[in-house]
């Protein structure tokens, strides 16, 4: 058993401690930490605009299907390298400002510019020479893709400092902290539920007619809107929190030399991590890297297969359009029910052996669901051929496609919730840090998102450029981490906390 002051000396050489400890300060009270966690939704609006209408939209502007899902691979590489790099130096500053606020400013900064960019790519790319006549529009592709690349910064430059300050505010209470990330994911929910319901509505261009221009069509300029909505909403945000909350006050002690080395010690720790990983952890990352395998793909590609495979579009014509605001509006009901589901699961994972029975089955529901997208497929082309004339599906295949969405959003409310609990007892009964442990896990999300990106749009242009290879792999990939989870994963000997099964 170690000492206390070999202890110290651990925590002194780790990047993931950070030698501030706060000062004395009165209770905070419930509306500081509503009024941090609320930035979240101004986040999560973004994001999920991002998620509901950029794939489309890079295809109007030309990028291959195939190449699509290489431009997705900003998400986990700045999921990989940005958050980490951020939060050891959030945690190092020594600014006037506070620690965490400078960040939150300049990822809210990043995010306008990111906007502009994306939103106007057309436009701008018009202005420096391209035709309206092209398929493939080189300079409107390229602002987007830099665009794109940099609100994927952007947003994951705002996430950890926020995360971080609410952690500041709890002041080491356990109970402050568990209510406070409750409360960061209630409003990661309500910008979920808003983001996809502006995106599903294709008449918010009509609010500010301007956005429609030449080179820029209703599809185009809805998204615009979408984005002005979604960077007034968060600078707003923003700007109430900074102001009406300010930094607790912390003693420095910081390590002069730590603070240089932060982002080489952490992955110095990383790779250390891994070559002395505990068996739970391997079959941890083992069963969350097949789960990302499984759900990579249908984030990628959902509302595509809804304005090319459900409503039988092509890229830029109107039931394409009307296939993705579709597509918008399941992710919608897939954001409630997600909400709902993270609630019941803190209730219903109350031991190990429950939650990992809850993944195992959650793995199953996500198999079949992604089986499924090949009947609600061959049913709405079945119906189109059959129609007198070319018009919508059903209302029976929109109602079995967005059942579809609906469904996902419980599993998808367990892939957010369950393994990091899991990763927290297995840091426990085999005594390494829980920050390290989770650090290591993050891997097991990030690097298949960056395999499947890469290989994704090969193996649809493989088959016609279909959208149903990827999801057909997903449902394999989903059905293997279900069975991995119910029969490879140890039972530790203390049961899960209910605190951690968020």
């Amino acid at each position: 058993m170690e000492s206390s002051g070999e202890r110290n000396d651990n925590k002194q050489h780790s990047s993931f401690y950070v030698q501030q400890t706060p000062a004395a300060s009165p209770s905070v009270p419930l509306w500081k930490f509503v009024t941090v966690a609320s930035i979240a939704a101004g986040v999560q609006f973004g994001w999920a605009l991002q998620l509901s209408l950029l794939t489309p939209y890079s295809q109007l502007l030309g990028v291959p299907h195939t190449l699509t899902a290489i431009i997705w691979l900003c998400g986990p590489m700045s999921g990989l390298i940005v958050q980490p790099i951020v939060g050891y130096y959030s945690d190092c500053s020594t600014s006037k400002f506070g620690r965490r606020s400078p960040f939150i400013v300049a990822g809210t900064i990043l995010v306008a510019i990111s906007v502009f960019l994306v939103g106007y790519a057309a436009d701008l790319g018009k202005s420096l020479g391209d035709s309206l006549n092209q398929k493939t529009k080189p300079r409107a592709v390229a602002l987007f893709v830099i665009g794109f690349w940099i609100l994927d910064v952007a947003n994951n430059t705002l996430q950890g400092p926020c995360r971080a300050f609410l952690a500041d505010l709890s002041e080491g209470d356990p109970g402050k902290t568990r209510s406070a990330n409750a409360m960061f994911a209630f409003f990661m929910a309500v910008g979920n539920v808003l983001g996809y319901a502006a995106g599903s509505n294709g008449s918010l261009y009509k609010v500010v007619p301007f956005t429609k221009t030449e080179a820029c069509d209703d599809y185009c300029a809805n998204l615009k809107t979408c984005f002005f909505i979604s960077i007034i909403l968060l600078v707003a945000l923003v700007a109430f929190a900074l102001v009406l909350v300010k930094e607790p006050k912390f003693e420095k002690q910081i390590n002069e030399a730590e603070q240089k080395g932060g982002s080489a010690r952490f992955f110095k720790e990383i790779i250390g991590a891994l070559k002395n990983l505990k068996k739970p952890m391997w079959l941890l990352m083992l069963v969350t890297c097949l789960n990302w395998i499984a759900w990579f793909p249908f984030l990628l590609y959902n509302t595509d297969w809804m304005g090319k495979e459900v409503y039988g579009g092509a890229v830029g014509d109107e039931l394409f359009d009307e296939g993705v605001r579709a597509g918008a509006l399941g992710l919608m009901l897939n954001a409630i029910v997600l909400g709902v589901t993270s609630l019941a699961i803190i209730y219903l994972a109350r031991g190990f052996k429950n939650a990992k029975m809850i993944w195992g089955i959650a793995n199953f529901v996500l198999c079949i669901c992604l089986a499924m997208t090949l009947w609600v497929t061959k049913a709405a082309e079945s119906y189109r051929k059959h129609a007198d004339h070319y018009q919508n599906p059903s209302s029976s295949v929109k109602a079995g496609a967005l059942t579809l969405f609906a469904i996902l959003g419980m599993p998808q409310a367990v892939t957010y919730s369950i393994p990091f609990a899991l990763a927290s007892i297995f840091s426990e009964s085999s005594g390494a840090g829980q920050g390290l442990s989770l650090g290591v896990l993050n891997l097991a999300v990030v690097v298949p998102q960056m395999v499947v990106a890469l290989v994704a749009g090969q193996i649809d242009a493989a088959f016609g450029g279909s959208n149903l290879p990827a999801f057909v792999l997903g449902a394999v990939a989903a059905g293997a981490s279900g069975v991995c989870a119910l029969t490879l994963l140890p039972t530790p000997a203390s049961e899960l906390p209910t605190s951690k099964a968020r």
